[in-house]
């Protein structure tokens, strides 16, 4: 009858390997709202309407109130303490060591704290730098203005893998059209609002090339230089390929100088011309950096690289290859000649306990045979762990030696 077999620690071997998935998310992802998913935790007090915001915010590949919805990545942005638009906005340090800022300013204290944040996640230093390159002693090449971008679990797998990543960015919003025709475009109030119009050109290719021949390393592990296709001397960020998230520098991935016209949760944006006021919505004329990204929200900055920066079509937003690493053990089933032709199936003998034969008459002339079907492992007392199944019914006899190769993934 059925018997058992012990397998032995040579039978037992160890494997790794990986498996690459190609990702895309796409411009409609990133920029409609239903995709987006906001979270209200912040809400000012003391001076002005009320302002509420998010500190980042989570994209989905469709409405995220679906069940089905999956969440792709995260995305925020963080100023470097140290920096020159901190700096500049700064008015000074309480007795506690609190920085003051003026009444022009949003969610400073907040924006500085992810910064550090991510610095301590993937540097090791909460008063750290990003640089790009990583480690360049230019203070030029400093992130003081940062966009951060954490791809999920699902879709970043273990690690992105190396000189796969790119994304298309637009370097400048739609262009602002000087509707009275007198002086420069930026500074007309009559201009057209273009915080959150759809770029339509000026876009570039972002990408990691160079990454394979250029492995760089730190406290969060693998990280490769993010340059412009156009220009791969240019660097504009960081991809960390093991914790999955992708720095960018505002200054170098945008035209830092460009006027901005809309409206934002602000009550008088830095040095901007404000255009109109209503409740906690201010319309303004400001520069992306530094007045945008001081006196805006987060929430308003997030909506804004959203839709204008990314895109509103059918295009790639971004795109790279996940690696999942694959550890396998292979278990090795040997049957011998003489092993396992028989069956525990009760159908397999008849009430005289002789095997039921094919051809009646030759109980005691032909040979038994059975067809393996799956196979079962078993710890040392006897209980069952793990079945084994075959894709089809394979033939065993006493002329057929037979292995049969078990592999368990995790």
């Amino acid at each position: 009858m059925a018997t058992f077999k012990e397998i032995l620690p040579s039978d037992i071997k160890t494997a790794r390997s990986f498996l690459n998935q190609l990702v895309d998310v796409l411009q409609e992802d990133v920029s409609a709202s239903v995709s987006r998913r906001k979270y209200q935790v912040f809400i000012t007090g003391g001076v002005g309407p009320g302002v509420t915001s998010s500190l980042f915010q989570t994209v989905y590949d469709q409405d995220f109130t679906l069940q089905t919805a999956n969440a792709i990545f995260d995305m925020t942005m963080g100023l470097y303490p140290d920096g020159a638009t901190v700096a500049t906005s700064q008015t000074g340090v309480d007795a506690a060591g609190k920085e003051l800022f003026p009444s022009s300013s949003l969610m400073m204290r907040e924006k500085m704290d992810v910064y550090r944040e991510f610095a301590q996640q993937l540097l090791g230093d909460a008063d750290g730098v990003f640089t790009a390159p990583l480690d360049s002693s230019d203070a030029t090449n400093q992130v003081d203005a940062a966009l951060f971008i954490g791809f999920k679990r699902l879709f970043a797998r273990d690690s992105i893998k190396r000189e796969t990543f790119a994304m298309r960015f637009y370097q400048t919003a739609s262009v602002i059209n000087n509707v009275a025709g007198t002086g420069p475009a930026e500074t007309n109030g009559n201009s057209v609002p273009n915080l959150y119009i759809t770029s339509t050109s000026g876009s570039a290719i972002y990408t990691d090339v160079g990454a394979a021949t250029n492995k760089l390393t730190t406290f969060g592990g693998q990280v490769g230089n993010v340059v412009d296709s156009a220009n791969t001397s240019k660097n504009v960020g960081l991809i960390f390929y093991d914790r999955g998230v992708l720095v960018l520098d505002l200054k170098k991935v945008t035209s830092a100088s460009q006027y901005m016209s809309g409206t934002m949760d602000a009550m008088a944006p830095l040095g901007s011309q404000v255009l109109g006021m209503s409740g906690s919505q201010t319309q303004f004329l400001s520069t992306f950096i530094p007045d945008f990204v001081v006196s805006a929200s987060i929430d308003n900055i997030v909506d804004h690289v959203a839709s204008c920066r990314l895109g509103s079509g059918s295009q790639t937003a971004m795109t790279f290859q996940n690696t999942t690493n694959i550890n396998s053990t292979l278990i090795f089933c040997r049957a011998s000649a003489d092993e396992f032709n028989y069956s525990s199936n009760p159908t397999f003998t008849d009430t005289t306990n002789r095997i039921v034969v094919i051809d009646v008459g030759q109980e005691d002339t032909q040979q038994s045979f059975t067809y393996v079907t799956s196979i079962g492992l078993y710890d040392a007392n006897d209980n069952l762990l793990a079945v084994a199944k075959l894709s089809r019914p394979v033939l065993k006899n006493p002329e057929r030696d037979l292995m049969l190769r078990v592999r368990l993934d995790f």
